[in-house]
């Protein structure tokens, strides 16, 4: 007897979370207090890090040290690359991603934050809002994280004064409100003395709010894709031509979004061919209804030339397809993108050549200014793309699904990944008029 998606859903509760702040803000000792607190860590974990503690000359153990794993963070006492780890309290799961605060490294909060529910940002007391600090609430804001938390840490520095933190609080809030944050929540804390993060704080009588985790315990997850738009990118064409399977072909890959059932009519993207759904097999058994993000493959009733990379959707709700695509971008590489640049777009499973057709507006973060026409985009870059594709896309607008609504823009010489683009996502109006940009291929490959 099989379970509906909603008992199977509802039987597990899991918060995917990231971290992210300037330089030397408290985040891996606030993740290192949280496992610390929560008794998530193990006897020999805690004894590594009070020895490595000891070598470096420190009294008490450094909890930063649980999540800066590779050895140039211990060397350098930074974090460099996303350290996830998973912890688990009697109310919720969690999965935690402790994301770089140097700006070289705001590619890497990308990955962090990008399959976030929750984005904790941290800032030092002592500095308030700096421009890292705003960069971070832009990606938070652009990668859809429902739910922004502003940790406004070492409190203990600043004489725990509720001034300093209303201060910090009033324009963080009206920064990240700018920027179309749905739901901010502000909580003073002292990750190396542990104030707020699971206990209350005796020394901040004046705040009355949850500590870090009752927050992270309480606050709504939402991450039902079973209720967004049904998506099944095609990883694999599963033929056989066994004597046991003659005539066998399936369509293998994880659901992206959404639900598929036996005979369900579903199109075939970007073909537009539509059939019907002959079976579901999911675990070597046969089933009537997957949702995502299982693993299965799809049987259809008609024979389709279907490849790796092609998508099928119900046919009643199957997104359109393009070769010219919209985005805003977080540029992550430190070479630019420039207008003209020949790319690899990869969307799902599938990846097409391009061209970077405009830059119509680069983010200026300090005020949300759009700067029109800068010509390229460098390391860190906020800004808007225009990108034409040599083959059409079946792209939904990122506002209606992450999954589906996301691609990165790869250097076709090198494989490097270039930039994270969001279909359709903004944060207003291009200042300016948008400009033409001189796209002529040199060859007829890639001109399209």
């Amino acid at each position: 007897m099989s379970i509906t998606t909603t008992e199977q859903l509802s039987a597990t509760t899991l918060l995917r979370f990231a971290t992210a702040g300037s330089v030397d803000d408290g985040k891996s000792t606030l993740v290192g207090r949280l496992l610390h607190d929560s008794k998530s860590v193990l006897t020999d974990q805690l004894e590594a890090v009070a020895l490595a503690s000891t070598n470096r000359g420190q009294e008490a153990p450094d909890l930063a040290l649980l999540t800066d794993g590779l050895r140039a963070e211990r060397e350098q006492g930074i974090t460099i690359d996303v350290a996830y780890r998973y912890f688990a309290t009697p109310r919720r799961r969690f999965i935690l991603a402790d994301t770089p605060g140097h700006v070289q490294y705001t590619r890497n909060m990308v990955t962090g934050a990008s399959t976030a529910e929750l984005a904790v940002v941290l800032v030092d007391a002592r500095n308030g809002v700096v421009e890292q600090t705003r960069r971070h609430a832009a990606v938070a804001a652009l990668l859809r994280v429902p739910h922004v938390v502003l940790a406004v840490n070492k409190m203990d520095l600043v004489d725990y004064a509720e001034p300093v933190f209303a201060a910090i609080a009033e324009e963080f809030t009206a920064y990240a409100a700018s920027l179309g944050v749905p739901e901010i929540t502000a909580i003073p804390i002292s990750a190396l003395a542990g104030d707020n993060v699971v206990e209350p704080s005796a020394h901040m009588d004046w705040y009355g709010g949850p500590t870090v985790l009752e927050h992270l315990e309480t606050v709504p997850v939402s991450h039902d894709l079973t209720a967004c738009h049904a998506r099944f990118p095609v990883q694999y064409v599963i033929r056989p031509q066994s004597a046991e399977h003659p005539d066998y072909r399936g369509y293998a890959g994880q659901i992206a979004a959404g639900v598929f059932r036996v005979g369900e009519t579903v199109s075939v993207l970007p073909s537009g061919r539509t059939t019907t759904i002959e079976g579901i097999d999911a675990l070597g058994e046969s089933v009537d209804i997957a949702w995502a993000p299982q693993s299965v493959t799809i049987r259809l009733a008609d024979d389709i030339d279907i490849s790796r990379g092609d998508l099928i959707a119900p046919a009643d709700d199957a997104p359109a397809t393009t070769q010219d695509v919209e985005a805003t971008v977080c540029h992550v590489a430190d070479q630019p993108l420039t207008v003209g640049q020949r790319v690899l777009l990869k969307h799902t499973t599938r990846t097409v050549k391009a061209i970077v057709k405009d830059i119509p507006s680069r983010l200026t973060l300090d005020d949300l200014s759009q700067h029109p026409a800068p010509g390229q985009l460098v390391a860190n870059d906020i800004g808007r793309v225009v990108v034409r594709t040599a083959e059409p896309l079946a792209l939904d607008s990122y506002a209606a699904s992450r999954r589906t609504g996301s691609f990165l823009l790869i250097d076709p010489a090198d494989g490097t990944t270039l930039t994270a683009g969001m279909a359709g996502a903004s944060f207003a109006a291009v200042d300016g008029e948008e400009t033409e940009a001189d796209t002529t291929a040199e060859d007829a490959e890639w001109d399209f």
